[in-house]
């Protein structure tokens, strides 16, 4: 058999999503790890757009999102940014983060992830993923550390999710929400469907006790970086004490042996895990139902089909 090469997660503190303490974290993680080139490549930053109904909290950071754009900007990259909501657009929960026009300023390109193609799943069916995900030279997935009250601990592999359109995400969840564990086996495969992927951990302040959406905030002061999303995820379920076989998502992976989902095929060229102080981060005990019920899709696929017509208009 042939060995793998180990994989590298940089783990640094930060405790601030100020200049320069932020600039300087994500230089030092991103100096720590083998990159492509990054002059005149197409750049999709993939962070979690959510919802910002309830503050900014559930949200990628918009700090951490700007400077990640400035980031690869000097690097001669060309970058868009681009998810799909559980609610409105991409357009619509940047501007109520309030970073549209620095964003437009620095020449940042907005996706709201509207035209999909679909692709095929390795253990058979398909999923329909946004174009411009699949159509990047890069993918730089911007997860935020959260507790979550249907998976436990949401990190870089749900992320992936946003790259799935629109009204498609609510199927999946009518349709393989029961309790044989389908729709996060699907969920796991999704970054096999992506093109080479970064990722960046937002966990300067996570979320925790419960999420997405409503959870409260925890220093955790960490940012990360991966080329492997499982890896990154394998990682910081040893940093915040969360066994994988008890967090829906890094199960599946477990599972399927998906590559980085051993702790001994990672390397930690910064920080170990067990430098962070992560005690007080909480989990939800019990977890409430993946599926959603008809008449919630009813409604959320109609809310997604005026968004969709107005987004063509423009």
């Amino acid at each position: 058999m042939q060995a793998v090469s180990p994989i590298a997660v940089a783990l640094t503190h930060c405790s601030s999503y100020a200049q320069p303490e932020l600039d300087e974290a994500l230089a030092h993680v991103l100096a720590s790890i083998d990159l492509p080139n990054l002059r005149s490549a197409r750049v999709l930053l993939k962070p979690n757009l959510i919802s910002a109904k309830h503050g900014t909290l559930p949200c990628t950071e918009a700090a951490f999102m700007l400077a990640v754009a400035r980031w690869l900007l000097d690097q001669g990259a060309k970058v868009s940014l681009g998810d799909s909501p559980a609610f409105g657009t991409a357009t619509m929960v940047l501007q109520a983060l309030g970073i549209m026009d620095e964003l437009t300023a620095l020449g940042v390109e907005i996706r709201n992830f509207l035209r999909g193609r679909k692709v095929q799943l390795a253990s058979g069916g398909s999923a329909v993923l946004a174009e411009a995900a699949l159509d990047c030279d890069l993918l730089v997935n911007l997860p935020r550390v959260k507790a979550h009250a249907q998976a436990r601990l949401t990190l870089a592999v749900k992320n992936c999710f946003g790259c799935v359109l629109g009204t498609r995400k609510a199927w999946w969840h009518m349709r393989y929400g029961g309790p044989n564990g389908a729709f996060y086996a699907r969920l796991a495969q999704i970054p096999l469907l992506l093109p080479p992927m970064l990722t960046l951990v937002d966990g300067i302040i996570a979320m925790h006790k419960s999420g997405p959406i409503q959870g409260e905030a925890y220093p955790l002061a960490l940012v990360g970086a991966s080329m492997n999303p499982v890896a990154m995820d394998t990682a910081l379920h040893q940093l915040l004490g969360v066994a994988p076989a008890q967090s829906l998502v890094m199960a599946a992976c477990c599972r399927t042996k998906m590559l980085g989902a051993e702790r001994e095929q990672l390397f930690f060229p910064l920080e170990q895990p067990e430098d962070f102080q992560a005690d007080g981060f909480l989990v939800p005990d019990e977890l409430s139902p993946v599926r959603f019920n008809p008449f919630r899709f009813l409604i959320s696929a109609g809310q997604r089909m005026l968004l969709h017509r107005q987004g063509l208009r423009r």
